[in-house]
Parts: structure tokens; C-alpha cells; sequence
């Protein structure tokens, strides 16, 4: 079930990738206010489901404020490198992360 939906994430990912042409970085929130689950973009949305499909297969799920952006950093480097995903889910997963600081 989580491979599918996993795949499903993927191609949906792709098609998305293919369709225009963007950067990789996240659009942070004014200073003070926080982006609620239920406010986040269908880009940010996806970033979250992989983070939360991909990471929890190996351990469980740290709050993205429990480090800073600076500590983050190596630590997704590594851990996509061990969940083998692309560098268009690494994108993903970063700006959800970041989004969420």
C-alpha cells in the first residue's frame, strides 16, 4: 500500500516537474506567522506525504521544528541518500521542512 501510494506520489511529482519550469525553493511565511496544515500549498502538501512516507520506514518522525534549518540540512542530505529518493523529492521534502521552521 505505501509503495503505491509512494509511486503514485512519484509520477505525480514528475508531471508536476515537467509541466513548468520552477525553482526549488520554498516561499517562507512573513516572520510570525506559521502555515497550518490545512494551508499548505499542493507543492508543500506533497513534500509533507513524503516526508511522512519515506522517513517513517526507518525511524520515527521528528517534528521539523525540533532542529534548526542549519541542522537540517545534513541530515536530509544523508538520510535521502539512505531512502535512495531523487533530487526532485529532496526538494520536496526540504521546502515542507523549511516551510515549517
Amino acid at each position: 500500500m505505501k509503495k503505491t501510494i509512494l509511486s503514485l506520489m512519484t509520477v505525480a511529482l514528475f508531471a508536476a516537474a515537467c509541466g513548468a519550469k520552477k525553482t526549488a525553493v520554498a516561499e517562507t511565511a512573513p516572520v510570525g506567522k506559521e502555515i497550518k496544515a490545512k494551508e499548505l500549498t499542493p507543492e508543500l502538501a506533497a513534500g509533507k506525504s513524503l516526508y511522512e512516507n519515506s522517513c517513517v520506514r526507518c525511524h520515527k518522525l521528528y517534528e521539523p521544528k525540533e532542529y534548526s534549518k542549519t541542522e537540517w540540512t545534513p541530515i536530509l542530505v544523508k538520510m535521502g541518500k539512505k531512502a535512495k529518493l531523487d533530487e526532485t523529492q529532496m526538494a520536496s521534502i526540504t521546502n515542507y521542512i523549511d516551510s515549517q521552521l
